[in-house]
């Protein structure tokens, strides 16, 4: 399963984030720990599409969209260089997907910020020169290997080329998720695992008393985001995780209080979903009512496949009805079919999220 890795600088309340997106009681200490093993944990992706068929199929199963947190050891300043947990860190960054950097915005006299400040632009840059770093020291090791050939052949060559172009765009401290690669070269650069190639999520990590108002670092963040194209996410760690363990009643009147319309971990898991570049399509039935995950731009026949290899084999149709005409139908089939809403698609059919999918086949 894809996974999405919780990182950032020690103390930046990285466990606090896992707890409470999984709400899976992993420890929280107060202090940089210097544990390596990751705390994992896999949770269904938040959707009211997905309850609201449940209401109305009352199905015997229900299997909504699965992803999976990793709580990673924190990053230290020159972790690149060995410093904290160095290379036994980078090593679990790249063995996951996507990033989710947690930056810290809180001040806690109690829990001292490892660089003595609450400064989250200077915190995210730390980071990202850090991943930077690891990223060069792969790159030159290899160009060192290719150096040393008499006779390169053409693929090294090209290898080579391709590697030096992203050498020079690390050099401007420019993470690869900003370079252009054709598909060939897609394919090259993949088998290194670079860090700074993997799609990031940036979580403001914020108390009670930064719900309203504007930080003075705000405005600069915003920025950086989006010059950088990255997503932010606001959310309220500590307390969030507090109110995870309320009823279901004083939850909203704290959020309320809060101002916060829906838990930040549902956007947060909605938004790492996305970030893995998945997308679901649903199957209902009285059996079974299943969100199934795809990649996003997938065909009808591979829709098909992900149920299952002989639907794929035997396909012949899929009916497809999208979520929102569904709704907006009564959660009608027959009015569907009478607007046009419901049809029959063949298998290059590039499947929408939120589509509601009946595969026809024949084996």
């Amino acid at each position: 399963m894809l996974n999405c890795g919780i990182t950032g600088l020690p103390l930046s309340g990285k466990s606090t984030i896992f707890n409470v997106i999984t709400r899976a009681g992993a420890e929280v200490k107060p202090y940089a720990g210097g544990k390596t093993d990751p705390n994992r944990a896999v949770v269904s992706v938040p959707d009211d599409r997905f309850n609201r068929l449940v209401e109305i199929y009352q199905p015997k199963k229900i299997t909504p969209a699965p992803v999976e947190f990793v709580d990673l050891a924190g990053l230290s300043r020159d972790a690149s260089k060995g410093a904290g947990l160095g290379n036994s860190f980078l090593s679990f960054v790249a063995e996951s997907e996507a990033l989710i950097q947690v930056i810290r915005c809180f001040d806690n006299p109690e829990v001292p910020h490892p660089e003595e400040t609450v400064n989250p632009v200077r915190d995210w840059n730390i980071v990202e020169t850090e991943l930077i770093l690891r990223d060069l020291s792969v790159i030159e090791n290899r160009l060192g290997k290719l150096q040393e050939k008499k006779k390169p052949s053409p693929e090294e060559q090209a290898e080579k080329a391709l590697l030096e172009r992203c050498r020079d765009h690390l050099f401007e401290e420019r993470p690869l998720r900003e370079m252009g690669f054709s598909p060939d070269e897609a394919r090259t650069v993949r088998g290194f695992t670079f860090l700074t190639l993997k799609p990031e999520l940036v979580v403001l990590n914020m108390d009670e008393t930064q719900a309203s108002g504007t930080m003075p670092w705000m405005s600069e963040m915003e920025k950086l985001a989006a010059d950088r194209g990255l997503s932010l996410v606001r959310l309220f760690g500590r307390m969030e995780m507090e109110i995870a363990d309320l009823e279901v009643s004083e939850q909203a009147e704290f959020m309320s209080e809060l101002g916060i319309s829906e838990p930040g971990r549902d956007r947060l898991i909605r938004e790492a979903y996305s970030l893995l570049g998945l997308m679901y399509f649903f199957t209902v039935g009285k059996e079974e009512v299943k969100a199934w995950t795809i990649r996003e731009g997938s065909t009808a026949v591979e829709a098909a496949g992900a149920i299952h290899s002989d639907l794929a084999r035997g396909f012949i149709r899929a009916q497809v009805v999208h979520y929102d005409d569904f709704e907006a139908n009564s959660f009608s089939n027959a009015q569907c079919r009478e607007k046009g809403l419901l049809r029959l698609e063949g298998k290059d059919y590039t499947v929408r999220d939120g589509d509601i999918i009946e595969i026809r086949f024949n084996v």
